[in-house]
């Protein structure tokens, strides 16, 4: 085996792996196949985000302002989908899988720098609260038409959105909680 000068030494004093840590070590790249079709759902969101965008404009001279409102806000919510899918599939990779070594890259995003578990938890859970806000949001606008026909809403339904929203952000409230508490420095006092 030859050495180029992109391949890494290890460093000295470092010990090779037994075989069953090596293993155990090694199955983290079983989750690449996760992360590809996670990349793939992404494409997916895109296919969808050009084919709402594209009956936005068709429609937009007759839409009525409420339907534009609305269908904007799918589009948000392809959006925020997205980028939670961006956050699990670059932060999961980096954090459970490999280095992506973006060091110095003009285009690294700002949170990757500093990612870990617990940071990506809070993330992921604030980007599916909002997300649910969104949701929420377009229950509300329709929820004008209760006992019609013209939506698919019911009271209990609406009742239910909002109670599981709450909850999201409950536990939002709770992972951070639990998060702080973990990075707390005893005192003197206490030790």
């Amino acid at each position: 085996m030859s050495l180029t000068p992109e391949t890494p030494v290890p460093p000295p004093g470092s010990k090779t792996l037994r075989p069953l840590p090596q293993i155990i070590f090694a199955s983290r790249w079983l989750q690449l196949p996760l992360y590809l079709g996670l990349i793939v759902a992404q494409g997916v969101y895109v296919f969808l985000f050009l084919k709402e965008l594209w009956h936005l404009v068709l429609h937009s001279i007759d839409f009525s302002e409420l339907q534009i409102m609305l269908v904007v806000l799918g589009l948000i919510d392809v959006v925020m989908i997205s980028n939670l899918l961006i956050m699990v599939i670059v932060g999961g990779y980096e954090t459970f899988v490999s280095r992506l070594e973006l060091e110095g890259h003009p285009d690294q995003p700002e949170w990757l720098s500093h990612v870990n578990a617990s940071v990506l938890k809070i993330k992921l859970a604030m980007a599916i609260i909002g997300i649910s806000s969104i949701h929420l949001l377009r229950t509300f606008i329709e929820a004008g038409s209760l006992g019609s026909d013209r939506t698919g809403y019911t009271e209990p339904g609406v009742m239910w959105q909002t109670i599981i929203h709450c909850v999201f952000i409950l536990s939002a409230i709770g992972i951070a909680a639990v998060d702080r508490m973990g990075y707390a420095v005893p005192s003197k006092d206490q030790h």
